[in-house]
């Protein structure tokens, strides 16, 4: 049979094209010249991605088409007019997953952050039991001929992750975010409750967070955490430059001691989730130690680069408290460098909404700078916002262009750890930045 994928670049799109390439399946797309950094894996794997056209979509093919994709995209309008013919099939990208997701021993990881490390994290130690497939959100997936296990991260986005009733999945944490769709705390809530209370077998759920503990959740379940009213528990935790050390108690009783090469309460909440779900799975210590141990990271999740004692941290941090962890771990693993935090904004709405919190985590940094916007950002009604707005609620910001001028100055202002965070393609500028020093 034969797939076609509209928006295929996309970070979930271009994971689940190459899983169904891995499935053996005739595999092509389209998507916008631009180069993004996911179509690396399509590349890999010759799959042709072709410019958008109405004359790519034929008769018999099994179109997905990505969720940020209309009936004002030629394709999808084309795509539309044959599968009301009968002529195609015609999926949206999540509801294609959730059909996959039936095939395999699923586990959905949701949450407002962490869910693509934690994916990689999962997917990562369940290979070291049985043949796993994953699907992570920052654009690579993967499916072994003989997948057992399928690990899938799940975005709560427009309740898109509600097509997908796995047999395990984790909650990482509840934090209102997408508020150009969500109408408050409550509706955000009331989407991962649903999402709970459809998974199959079992949960394990961040228990430290106040908004998970208000789910009634009816699944089977675990909580994890760091405090003393969880199932799964970590204590004598120590982290420094070298990284993280951690007891871990099960229902009380001693279960094993963890000592992980990364740092940062993120990471460590994360690792106490992977542990949570090995433990309801039934896996030994030994077994989560030496999986957590090896994990080698994710795409664009606190990936660190070093040149001349300089350091270059590229990380996906969007929302003010994925900026406020990734400061505080740059911290613990360079406890001596001046800390310089580059931040580009993806949403007005995102910005408009936090903007007070962006500035507060920002003012961390020992300097900080700002991108303009993307051209193409989501600009919704009646939000009317620059960048220079966020850099005058900051103490100490400044607004940059993403060129060769802003990255020699930057450059100058090292030695330092740059902490570039984005869910854009802020990357580009530290590889600028670092081509200087």
């Amino acid at each position: 049979m034969e797939y076609y994928f509209i928006g295929i670049k996309g970070s979930g799109m271009a994971s689940l094209a190459t899983i169904v390439f891995d499935r053996h399946e005739q595999v092509s797309g389209s998507d916008i010249d631009k180069y993004i950094f996911t179509q690396k894996p399509l590349e890999e794997r010759h799959i042709p991605i072709y410019h958008f056209d109405e004359n790519n979509i034929k008769e018999g093919m099994t179109i997905i088409i990505g969720n940020a994709f209309n009936e004002s995209n030629p394709e999808v309008k084309k795509a539309m007019e044959l599968a009301k013919q009968g002529k195609v099939q015609v999926y949206w990208y999540h509801d294609f997953l959730g059909q996959l997701v039936e095939e395999y021993t699923s586990i959905s990881v949701a949450g407002t952050h962490g869910k693509t490390t934690t994916t990689g994290m999962i997917s990562h130690v369940m290979a070291e039991v049985a043949p796993t497939g994953f699907l992570i959100g920052d654009g690579t997936g993967d499916m072994p001929d003989d997948g057992e296990y399928f690990v899938l991260e799940s975005c709560e986005y427009q309740r898109h992750f509600l097509a997908y009733k796995p047999q395990y999945a984790i909650i990482t944490n509840i934090e209102l975010d997408h508020v150009d769709y969500y109408k408050d705390m409550e509706d955000y809530r009331d989407a991962f409750e649903t999402f709970a209370n459809q998974v199959k077998k079992g949960i394990v759920l961040f228990g430290d967070d106040q908004e998970v503990r208000r789910l009634h959740v009816k699944t089977k379940h675990l909580y994890y955490g760091l405090q003393d009213d969880n199932d799964v528990q970590a204590v004598h935790v120590i982290q420094n430059e070298e990284g993280m050390s951690f007891d871990v108690l099960y229902k009380k009783a001693y279960f094993g001691s963890f000592k992980l090469p990364f740092v940062g309460k993120p990471l460590l909440w994360n690792s106490l989730g992977v542990i949570a779900l090995g433990i309801m799975e039934g896996l030994q210590p030994a077994v989560l130690q030496e999986g957590l141990a090896s994990f080698p990271g994710v795409k664009r999740r606190f990936t660190i680069e070093e040149k001349n004692g300089n350091v270059y941290i590229d990380d996906y941090a969007h929302h003010p408290t994925a900026v406020k962890y990734m400061i505080e771990a740059a911290r613990i693993k360079y406890p001596d460098k001046k800390i310089i935090a580059i931040f580009k904004p993806d949403r007005y709405s995102r910005i408009y909404y936090f903007m007070d919190r962006f500035a507060q985590e920002l003012d961390q940094a020992d300097e900080t700078y700002l991108c303009h916007f993307p051209e193409n950002a989501a600009k919704e009604p009646g939000i009317n916002i620059t960048i220079q707005d966020l850099a005058d609620r900051c103490a100490h910001a400044q607004v940059i262009q993403e060129d060769e001028t802003a990255a020699k100055f930057l450059a100058d202002r090292g030695p330092a750890v740059y902490l570039f965070m984005s869910s854009k393609d802020i990357y580009k500028l530290k590889n600028i930045v670092k081509s200087f020093q």
